[in-house]
């Protein structure tokens, strides 16, 4: 189990936040759920009932290989130095896993079958994104676009006074995202067989879960072409053009203020009234520009509030965004199963219990900021995390003593988990999963078989996000088993994922905290995932 937890970094097919590829068996036809073999200590637990009088013990290694890709259309992206003014950007995640184990055991006598499972019965892996998120860097976008209509604002204002602020044409920033997510299931149980045709089973699996995130935001920059100013040494520049704008306005309109004096003095001199030497036009129009300079030092005084209340919400991202937590939470669940067995057919059926999960934050972040997506991973905060209940059901048929036919049915209760801030509440409903396979007993010793798997979830746009995602998909395995003796049988399989895309529309929104306006994105998410798998199976 330690040397699972340091090497496990990927999901397969499954629920969200469950996995159901648990042996080679299910690689090679992942339509196991009224299937009768040791694999079944995690898929058909009852009909485990049915195997010989004895002690059986499988292991199992699977090598797999992941990317999790999310095509991202903004305008802010156009601004972005490394972006060479394109409006899309491609994030990419790879994963790969060379060990990932899983055992099975039974022991059978008489009509009992005591059983064990260790596996990875949920979570999402471990993904890197090098580049980091679209929906942090657009955040960095909205800024910079925002300083760049502020600049250009007191530019136009101020540059007839012989200063400037440092002007904005964009921004930089370095991303990273590593994220994994995993629980360890340790599942005991009984079976008892009836007859020679039912069986039912109890269990309970206890599950270890176990996450870590690291964000980061580093070498936040605005632009102003090749030149790069860090956030404080921009709002630095600022202030100082700001002050100076300033500093030549109220020069300005002492020299008004003086020469409206001496003409009203000059012209009371020659004896007309003060009223009257107001209304000369040369009184006048220093008067009107003494407004224009009234006027224009309210204007720059709005800018340089809104200057130091930006600066002052942004001082906590001066340096960047660094964000580093460790999640660990555990529960239990009951699962009960049931296999009825004729001579041609055999039916079987499975439901596991919700399990409660609060993973508990260890982390580097202290207390919410306004980036939302990081609120998660606030320090001694509890986040539920429950793995949702199932339920499976499937047939087999022997068509003839050698050949097997098979379906499957899994329906994933999403919706009846607790999840972070509700999120569950986004789906339509839970995932449902439609299985086919058949085996072919080649010889005595050699054993064919493939299958297929259609998975499919009720998403919407607001339950999808870029830290973490699913999408439909269909899978197909192949494989064979050999039967080495009497006692090992070993067993082969390629496994691979085909997803979908899923396009998401964000429309224009204001972001809290920040004020900042974040126009439409259009993103389109998808995966790939590819699993080579081989198992030893030994009957004593």
């Amino acid at each position: 189990m330690a040397l699972a937890i340091l090497v496990f970094r990927t999901s397969f097919a499954g629920g969200i936040l469950t996995n159901t590829n648990q042996s080679v068996y299910f690689l090679r036809n992942p339509a196991r759920d009224a299937a009768i073999g040791l694999d079944g200590v995690y898929s058909n637990p009852a009909g485990v009932a049915f195997l010989n009088d004895g002690f059986h013990l499988g292991f199992n290694w699977q090598y797999a290989h992941q990317t999790r890709t999310i095509r991202s259309v903004s305008p802010l992206y156009t601004i972005g130095y490394k972006n060479n003014g394109l409006d899309t950007k491609t994030f990419e995640g790879v994963a790969n896993a060379p060990f990932i184990p899983s055992l099975q055991a039974a022991y059978n006598k008489n009509n009992w079958s005591f059983q064990f499972n260790f596996s990875v019965p949920g979570g999402g892996g471990q993904c890197e994104f090098d580049k980091g998120l679209g929906s942090f860097e657009t955040v960095v976008g909205a800024i910079a676009n925002r300083l760049m209509f502020v600049s250009n604002s007191l530019n136009s204002q101020i540059s007839s006074l012989g200063v400037s602020v440092p002007s904005v044409t964009g921004y930089d920033v370095d991303g990273y995202m590593r994220g994994k997510q995993y629980y360890f299931g340790v599942q005991l149980g009984t079976a008892y067989k009836f007859n020679e045709h039912l069986s039912v089973y109890g269990g309970l699996r206890l599950l270890y879960g176990s996450a870590s995130y690291e964000a980061r935001l580093n070498n936040i920059r605005v632009m102003n072409g090749d030149t790069g100013l860090s956030l404080p040494e921009y709002f630095e520049g600022v202030i100082k053009g700001v002050t100076a704008a300033k500093s030549a306005l109220a020069g300005l309109s002492t020299q008004v203020q003086d020469g409206i004096t001496q003409y009203v003095n000059g012209y009371m001199a020659a004896g007309m009234t003060r009223e009257q030497a107001m209304q000369t036009p040369e009184v006048q129009a220093l008067t009107q520009k003494g407004q224009q300079l009234q006027a224009a030092g309210q204007r720059l005084q709005g800018v340089s509030d809104e200057v130091t209340a930006n600066a002052e919400t942004l001082a906590p991202y001066s340096n960047g965004v660094n964000l580093m937590s460790d999640q660990t939470g555990w529960g239990i669940a009951p699962i009960i199963g049931i296999d009825y067995k004729t001579e041609k057919f055999n039916l079987a059926a499975k439901y596991e219990f919700r399990t409660r999960m609060r993973m508990k934050n260890k982390s580097s972040l202290k207390e919410a900021t306004v980036i939302a997506a990081t609120n998660k991973f606030v320090d001694g905060t509890e986040v539920p995390e429950d793995a949702p209940a199932q339920l499976s059901v499937g047939a087999q048929w022997s068509v003839t003593p050698d050949v097997r036919l098979n379906l499957g049915y899994h329906h994933f209760y999403d919706t009846h988990a607790h999840w972070y801030e509700h999120t569950e509440k986004l789906l339509d409903g839970g995932t449902n999963e439609y299985l086919a396979g058949a085996e072919w007993d080649i010889t005595k010793k050699l054993q064919v078989s493939g299958g297929a798997q259609i998975t499919r979830y009720q998403l919407t746009d607001d339950y999808m996000n870029d830290m973490s995602f699913v999408v439909n998909s269909w899978s197909f395995g192949v494989g064979l088993g050999y039967q080495v003796s009497d006692k090992v049988k070993l067993n082969a399989a390629y496994f691979q994922t085909n997803y979908s895309d899923y396009d998401k529309v964000t429309p224009e929104r204001t972001m809290a905290g920040l004020g900042l306006t974040m126009p439409e994105q259009k993103e389109t998410f998808t995966r790939t995932n590819r699993v080579l798998g081989v198992g030893v199976e030994v009957n004593f």
